[in-house]
């Protein structure tokens, strides 16, 4: 019993909540680059290539084949798709950082804000304040 409980501490934590979120925000954005990569960015620059689809892009090693009633795959280097997944991760890699980048500014912003803020004396407590008025009492007798 003491496992269980200890992993559910451990399950509920902010941090492993924070990052179970991250992991599920950051598949759908993954998603969301592939689609913009395959679907938006590819077409074009396929076209201005002359009609190039990236995708069906490959270098074939060896031809399929039959043998019997059995069919062998081809063999063949699929650079095309190669292609897409390196500008997926230029893509990604390129949103996280604008996004660190935001927000290392906005923690020097806040930093810079907290140094400039005027620094006010603290007031003392009542205590300090009682003993002071006791001590000036006797001070004066």
């Amino acid at each position: 019993m003491g496992m269980i409980k200890e992993f559910k501490e451990f399950a509920m934590k902010g941090n492993v909540v924070d990052m179970a979120v991250g992991i599920v925000i950051g598949g759908a954005f993954g998603g969301i680059v592939k689609s913009l990569v395959n679907d938006v960015i590819m077409p074009p620059i396929g076209m201005m290539l002359g009609k190039v689809d990236f995708s069906k892009m490959k270098y074939v090693l060896k031809e399929a084949a039959m043998e019997g009633d059995k069919v062998i795959d081809a063999v063949a280097i699929n650079y095309g798709a190669f292609i897409n997944v390196v500008i997926n991760f230029i893509i990604v890699a390129f949103a996280i950082f604008m996004v660190v980048k935001l927000m290392n500014n906005a923690k020097k912003r806040m930093e810079k804000e907290k140094e400039e803020a005027p620094k006010e004396d603290p007031k003392p407590s009542d205590e300090v304040v009682l003993l002071t008025e006791i001590r000036d009492a006797l001070a004066n007798k």
